[in-house]
């Protein structure tokens, strides 16, 4: 499932093409995606001009005068930039044709994935209100995970990975952020002290700022906006390396499920 690095590698990607662009029209193949697509999109967008490519959390928001288009990825979402006159692939369900020529397609194989329209301010939209800060706002620091982390009883990778707390933390990278601020991902999230709550809000930022550097992480379905892979695989020091050496300490690398995820961590290096 994209992350926040691919899907911000995504925006990075579409950005510059995007920006200033009219949409002409709205082509809806298929309607029934995770939520279904709504018809104002198709009403309202045409005539609009894209003023700026946003993330918020995982979601892409394409700004207008008229509103905002929220394109969610999903498990298996894609979007692509082609001509207009490109063959379709399977999967192939939404298109925003440009003035340019082009058009952006939407492609999503399991469906999970959105593309959503509203004439609202965005943050007002049911699915972004409630979410915590990104973690490179100011709001977020150690402080703050100490603060949101008092009196809770879950192990702290589920607590990191929740979007009520910081957007963004899914699963390869909590794994990697927390064995990089030497934290059990089993321990209380309650049980985390200062200090390492200080440490974690570093490692967190610096492991997305990493990702994001490198074009975010490729397992299996994610590409980037420039139709390129993500390299970050190639730095993850825990994240499905069951049973390697630790690259610091030389012991095995542990797994077990945490919340219904995989979680990889060194007994010896995370306390």
């Amino acid at each position: 499932m994209p992350e926040l690095p691919e899907v911000e590698t995504v925006r990075r990607g579409l950005a510059p093409h995007l920006t200033g662009q009219i949409v002409t029209g709205v082509v809806v193949r298929q309607p029934r995606l995770r939520w279904p697509v709504p018809e104002e999109l198709a009403a309202q967008l045409p005539g609009q001009t894209i003023r700026r490519v946003e993330r918020r959390a995982k979601y892409l928001l394409l700004r207008t005068e008229a509103g905002t288009a929220i394109v969610h990825l999903g498990m298996t979402g894609r979007l692509r930039l082609l001509s207009a006159h490109a063959p379709l692939q399977k999967h192939d369900h939404v298109d925003l044709m440009l003035a340019s020529g082009q058009c952006l397609r939407f492609n999503d194989s399991r469906r999970f994935g959105a593309v959503l329209w509203t004439a609202e301010p965005p943050e007002q939209h049911p699915l972004l209100r409630t979410l915590g800060p990104e973690p490179f706002d100011a709001a977020f620091s150690g402080a703050y995970l100490r603060q949101r982390a008092q009196g809770r009883t879950p192990a702290v990778k589920t607590f990191i990975m929740d979007n009520h707390v910081v957007v963004g933390v899914g699963n390869i990278y909590a794994n990697e952020a927390l064995f990089a601020a030497g934290i059990s991902p089993l321990r209380p999230a309650g049980q985390i002290a200062e200090a390492e709550c200080d440490r974690l809000a570093v490692a967190i930022q610096e492991i997305l700022a990493e990702a994001i550097r490198q074009g975010g992480t490729t397992l299996r379905d994610f590409i980037g906006g420039d139709g390129e892979p993500g390299y970050f695989q190639q730095s993850l020091r825990v994240y499905n390396r069951h049973g390697l050496p630790c690259t610091a300490c030389g012991e095995p690398i542990q797994r077990c499920r945490i919340g219904q995820r995989a979680t990889y961590y060194c007994p010896h290096c995370q306390r």
